[in-house]
C-alpha cells in the first residue's frame, strides 16, 4: 500500500471514530436521549446486568417504591439467569440489550462493532420472547459501525441526559444522590448500574434516591413509556446549545438555581437594581444600585410547561422556594426587591408582579435577545415587549411567604 493509500485508509479510520462521536456519542443525533419536561415523570435505566448479587435487590427498591425502569442487560447475564429477566417483565420493567461483550467500541474493529448490537438483540429477545426496540452500548461509546449495527438489528440507540457516576472510586452512595438530587429535571433519562462497579453504591442509594423523587412528586416510568422521548433531531441540538449558554451566562453572572435544583422555574443572583427613580404601588420606591434579587426563568421548563402549567406551579411550589432563600440566606438579607427584565410580564402579572414600562435602549436590547431564545427553544416567533416585573421584599414575602397577619401596607392604609 502506497504513501497516499495509507493516509486514505487512515483518515477513513479516523472517520469512522471522530464523525459518529460527534454526532451520536456527543450530539446524540438519532438517539433517545431525553423527553420533555412537561411532566413530573423521567426514566431510570441501569445497565451491566443481571447479577444474582445485586439485581434483586434493584428489583426490591423499585417495587417497594412503586417506581418502573429500564434495565439494558448483558445477553451472556440475561441467559444465565432468565429468572431475574422473568421478574423484571413481571414487575412491569422494560428489558433491552446492552452487549453481547462489554468492550468499548473505539476498541473493536469495525465487524466486531457491528456484530455485537446483533447478537446482544438477538440473545435478549430469545430470554424475554419480545422483539427489542432499544440498545445501549457499554460505555454509550459509538463508531459508524455501532450506528450501522443497530440499525441492522432494527433498534433505536438509546443514551442518556443524566448520569449518577455509580461506578467512579471517588463517587459514595451519598454523592451519587446529591449529584442526581441538584440535577434532576422531569424527563431525564438517568443512567445507574445494577451490576459491574457501579452495582453496591446503585443498592445503597437507591432506596433513599426513589423516596426523595415521590416527596417532589416524580414517577419512573419505563423508556418507551417517557413522553416526548424521541429521536433527536438538529432543533433538540439547538435546544440544548442555549441550555449550556444559559449555564455558561449563570457561571459568570453568579446565577443559580432557586433552591439549588434544577427543576425550579427560576434562576436568581442578587445584584444591585439597574434602573432608576421606580416607584411601586405599596408606596415605596427603588434607587439604582439598591440591593435587590433578579430572577432568570427556567426556559426549556417554561417552554415544556407551557403558560398556565407554569403560573400554577411558580405560585403552588417555586416562588415559596424563592422567598425562603430570601428569609435564610445571610448574603439576601438586605434585598429591597425582586424583579425580572423580560417579555414575560403578562405571566408575572397573574403572579401579583407590578410590570412597569422600561427605557428604549432596555427595551431594544431585551427584545432582541427574547427573540433568540424563543427561536432556540422553539416556541412563538413574536414576544411581548420587555418589561421591568417587580415586587418590594416585603410584598413578595407576603405573597410567598410564611402566612402573615396583614399585608404590607395595611398599617400605612389606615392612617
Amino acid at each position: 500500500m502506497g504513501h497516499m493509500g495509507r493516509r486514505r485508509w487512515v483518515a477513513a479510520l479516523l472517520a469512522s471514530l471522530a464523525l459518529p462521536s460527534l454526532l451520536v456519542q456527543v450530539g446524540n443525533l438519532g438517539l433517545v436521549r431525553e423527553g420533555r419536561r412537561a411532566r413530573r415523570e423521567v426514566a431510570l435505566t441501569f445497565d451491566d446486568g443481571p447479577d444474582p448479587r445485586s439485581t434483586p435487590r434493584v428489583l426490591d427498591a423499585l417495587q417497594a417504591a412503586g417506581m418502573r425502569a429500564t434495565f439494558f442487560v448483558l445477553a451472556p447475564s440475561a441467559r444465565a439467569y432468565p429468572g431475574l429477566i422473568r421478574r423484571m417483565l413481571a414487575e412491569g420493567h422494560q428489558v433491552e440489550a446492552h452487549a453481547e461483550r462489554h468492550h468499548h467500541a473505539w476498541a473493536r474493529t469495525p465487524w466486531g462493532a457491528f456484530l455485537d448490537p446483533l447478537r446482544a438483540v438477538r440473545g435478549v429477545a430469545e430470554v424475554t420472547g419480545r422483539p427489542g426496540r432499544f440498545h445501549r452500548p457499554p460505555h454509550g461509546a459509538y463508531t459508524l459501525a455501532t450506528v450501522l449495527g443497530q440499525w441492522a438489528a432494527g433498534v433505536r440507540g438509546a443514551h442518556w441526559s443524566l448520569e449518577g457516576r455509580d461506578w467512579h472510586p471517588a463517587f459514595s452512595s451519598a454523592r451519587v444522590r446529591a449529584r442526581l438530587s441538584e440535577r434532576l429535571v422531569p424527563g431525564a433519562v438517568i443512567v445507574l448500574h445494577d451490576a459491574g462497579p457501579g452495582g453496591p453504591t446503585t443498592v445503597e442509594t437507591l432506596p433513599g434516591l426513589l423516596a426523595e423523587l415521590r416527596e417532589r412528586g416524580y414517577r419512573s416510568v419505563p423508556l418507551s413509556e417517557l413522553p416526548g422521548a424521541a429521536p433527536q433531531r438538529w432543533s433538540d441540538l439547538r435546544r440544548r446549545a442555549f441550555i449550556r449558554l444559559d449555564a455558561a451566562f449563570d457561571r459568570l453572572g453568579g446565577v443559580r438555581f432557586a433552591g439549588g435544583r434544577r427543576d425550579n422555574l427560576f434562576r436568581i443572583a442578587r445584584v444591585p437594581f439597574p434602573l432608576d427613580g421606580v416607584k411601586l404601588g405599596d408606596g415605596g420606591g427603588l434607587r439604582r444600585g439598591a440591593p435587590a434579587l433578579e430572577f432568570h426563568v427556567n426556559n426549556p421548563l417554561l417552554v415544556d410547561l407551557g403558560p398556565r402549567a407554569s403560573v400554577l406551579q411558580a405560585r403552588r411550589s417555586d416562588f415559596p422556594v424563592v422567598a425562603r432563600e430570601l428569609q435564610t440566606r445571610p448574603e439576601l438579607a438586605d434585598v429591597e426587591a425582586v424583579f425580572c427584565l423580560s417579555a414575560l410580564s403578562p405571566l408575572l402579572g397573574l403572579l401579583g408582579f407590578e410590570n412597569l414600562d422600561l427605557p428604549p435602549a432596555y427595551t431594544r436590547r431585551l427584545q432582541r435577545w427574547a427573540g433568540v431564545l424563543r427561536f432556540a427553544y422553539g416556541s412563538a416567533a413574536r414576544a411581548q415587549a420587555p418589561r421591568l416585573s417587580v415586587l418590594s421584599r416585603a410584598e413578595f414575602l407576603w405573597r410567598y411567604g410564611p402566612p402573615l397577619e396583614d399585608p404590607p401596607g395595611a398599617y400605612t392604609a389606615q392612617r
